[in-house]
Order: C-alpha cells, then structure tokens, then sequence
C-alpha cells in the first residue's frame, strides 16, 4: 500500500501514531488457499459492492467472492445515514465472505461526490550534481504537494505524472539519474474531512479496517482501462447512481479529475414523475424498456406502467417514455463535454471515452455519448481478472473490482504531509472507534 495516500485513516486499526517518510507501510492480508487476499468495497448511492480477490504470486487475480447491498444511507457519494450505510455494507460482505468461504476484516474503499477536488501542482528541488535517490524523489513529490488547501479538505491522493530533470521532461522514474534540478508535475486529489471520516466510521462500525481511501475514478481505470488507451489519451466517464465521474488519462497518467452530482437515479426520478409511477418501478422500466436516443424507438410500441396506489397500469408509449430518459442523459453528457473542453486536455484524448458504472447499461447510451462528445465511445465491464468473472461482468462492479486490483498493485511510495487537519480526524477517529 502506498503511503502517499494512507489518508491516516488507516487510525480505524489502531495503526502507529507517526510514520517515516522511507517507510512503506502495509496490510498484511489473509490467506484463502495458496494466495492472498484483497478486498474492494464500493459504497455507492443506490448499491453496495463487495468483491474479494485471490492474489497469487504471478499477478494473477482470481475473484473468489462478491457481495451486493441496497444502499439507502448515502446520497450523491456522501453518507447521510450511518446506521443503514452500516447495514448495508455489513450485508453485503457477510455475503462475498460467505461466496468466499473467508472471513474479510481490511479493505480497500472508494470515495466519490462533489466535496472531492483534483487539481495538478508542481514541484522543484536543486539536488546539485548528485544521483537521485528515494529520498530526493520524495523531497520534490513534498515541495508539489505544499500547497494551500482549505481546512475542511484532507489530501487523499498525490499522483505523480512526470519528473524533470535538468531540460529532460517526460520521465517517469528519475531513480538513479543525475543532475542539478529534479521537478515533478503530480496531480493532487483531496476530500472532505466530514465525509471521509463518515466514510471510515461506517466501515469501521461494520467490523472492517480500511486500508486505504481511494478515488472511485482511480480504482476504475484499473479495471477498464487499457495501457494503450492511457498512453494515447482517454476520458473514463463513470455513472454511478448518485454522482458522474470523470477522469481524464494521457501520457501514462492522470492529468484531471472531476465530479458531477448528476447520476441514474435522476433518470429514474424524472421517469418516476414523468410516468406517475413508483421508483421501484421506474428503475425497472429504465433498464428494461428506456434508452438514451428517443429516435432509435418504435413509434407505434405501447409498454404497461404500473401506477401508483391501486390504479390499473397505464399504457404509455416506449418512445415518451425514451424521450424523458433522453432529455436527462443529454443533460449530463453535455455537462461532462463542457468540462473536458474547459480542461485543457480534449485534444489529447486520442483513443476516445470509456463508460462504466451501472448507468452505462442504459440502452443506446454510447449512440448519444458519440453524438455528444465526437468522439469514439466503448462500454466497458471489469477486465484483467479471473475466478468467478460471471459475477463481476457488468458495468455496476467496475469500481469495487478496481479497488482489488489498485489493492494487489504495488503503487509508488509519495508521502502525504500530515497537517492539523489530519490530527484532527485521527483525534476523532480514535474516540468514536
């Protein structure tokens, strides 16, 4: 586990109080068979995901077990219930443990809603003619994340994109090399104090050590992602229930990250209103007869829809019904499309976007996403993983299989500064666990 973003949350298991900036810490996982264990929790609006992975000695990942929960205590990534965010992901635990045949205590969280902020920050270091090592890599990775970040913002993440030395850019590891000047370029994610630790608290009330915090976006391009992709410049847009994640890759790395509090539960909100019919049901029609470009629907094609109270069903036509869903996609998408345009980067995104989370599952959404973003456009479901992939092959696992892969990598170490802030939320960690 990397010690640039332990978050000190990593206080919910009683860890050491101070840490070494050399000193890498870890979680000791344990053992079900011949390889160790890794295990992804996404705590999202609508759903719970547990997935746990067996991690062997060759990098090969085996998914042995997967849980899922309804979630009714969070709202657009943050937890406005802590007891039923408690059930919920106690639920949905006890049921990868149980598909296991493991019991699970660590795991590794994801993190998304509008209180996260990404920004990139530069840094610089004379190292005088001498080879660089660890020590100076870190110095220049502390000088870029010395920035002024406000007192209810904790930094989770600080991810490196390229190192300078002298006039040579676009190194990704200065290790060994030599020279008068070492600058860095990282990109610096931070998150709500309040919702981090209500976060933690959860886990931590449903019997679990958090290992790390991770930005949902982050542990998404794990799974979906491909290094080519990466190279060459892409957008992953994850829609989630609550919130639309975006994160934008070129070169390698990560360049810029954003969040939306827009999500599938709006479409299924607008449809409940739009067709006088409960949530449950409009979620169902969603998924089973919606779609995301009105056009490509029948005219003539007539769906039931149940009603409200004790009402006959309703006959309605499939293309109103598209047309609603239609109307709040667009909505999102272009939204996203101005955001990426206002980046800097929509020039470098070569290989198109990628679309995951549950939404992505919305009939025709890569149709409009094209149309939207002129650009090529691919749904992605979870990769790289073997075992029990059946129960992880949908867009709705992408998050919580990434945390297990971003869990088995081994990341670079770049230490977090602690700061008021985090002695803080480890003083208040320490007296509600």
């Amino acid at each position: 586990m990397c010690a640039m973003e332990e978050l000190d949350i990593k206080v919910a298991a009683e860890t050491e109080e101070t840490e070494q900036p050399q000193e890498t810490k870890t979680v000791e996982p344990p053992s079900c068979g011949t390889g160790e264990l890794v295990a992804g929790l996404d705590i999202g609006t609508t759903k719970i995901c547990a997935v746990i992975g067996e991690v062997f000695e060759d990098g090969c990942v085996n998914i042995i077990g997967v849980g899922t929960a309804a979630s009714s205590g969070m709202k657009k990534g943050v937890v406005v219930n802590i007891e039923s965010t408690v059930k919920a992901i106690r639920q949905a635990i006890d049921s990868a443990s149980d598909m296991a045949g493991c019991d699970i205590e660590t795991v590794y969280v994801g993190i998304a809603g509008t209180h996260i902020k990404g920004f990139n920050s530069p840094g610089i270091i004379a190292i005088n003619n001498e080879q660089i090592r660890q020590k100076e890599i870190q110095a220049v990775i502390h000088a870029a994340q010395t920035v002024k970040i406000s007192d209810n913002q904790q930094i989770i993440h600080v991810l490196p994109q390229e190192y300078m030395v002298d006039d040579h850019t676009g190194i990704q590891n200065p290790l060994g090399m030599t020279g008068v000047r070492l600058a860095t370029n990282v990109h610096i994610v931070t998150a709500d104090v309040t919702s981090l630790h209500n976060l933690v608290t959860s886990c931590s009330r449903a019997g679990l050590n958090v290992a790390e915090v991770v930005l949902e976006s982050v542990a998404s391009s794990r799974a979906v992602l491909t290094s080519d992709e990466m190279e060459l410049g892409v957008a992953l847009l994850d829609i989630g229930g609550g919130t639309t994640d975006l994160a934008v890759f070129c070169n390698g790395t990560i360049k810029y990250t954003w969040e939306l509090a827009l999500g599938g539960n709006n479409l299924t909100n607008d449809l409940s209103v739009g067709l006088r019919t409960p949530l449950q049901e409009a979620e169902m029609l969603k998924y089973k007869y919606g779609g995301a470009v009105s056009s490509l629907v029948k005219e003539n094609h007539i769906i039931e829809v149940p009603t409200v109270g004790d009402r006959k069903a309703r006959k309605v036509s499939q293309r109103v019904m598209v047309e609603i869903l239609e109307a709040r996609m667009e909505e999102i998408l272009q939204v996203v499309n101005k955001k990426i345009c206002g980046s800097g980067y929509r020039n470098r995104i070569n290989a198109g976007m990628v679309i995951t989370g549950g939404t992505a599952l919305l009939a025709n959404v890569v149709d409009m996403a094209e149309q939207v973003f002129d650009m090529p456009v691919r749904v992605s479901f979870p990769r790289g993983v073997g075992g029990r992939i059946e129960d992880v092959e949908s867009p709705r696992c992408t998050t919580a299989v990434g945390l297990v892969l971003y869990g088995c990598n081994d990341k670079e170490i770049v230490p977090v500064e602690h700061d008021g802030v985090v002695s803080r939320l480890r003083s208040f960690l320490k007296n509600i666990i």
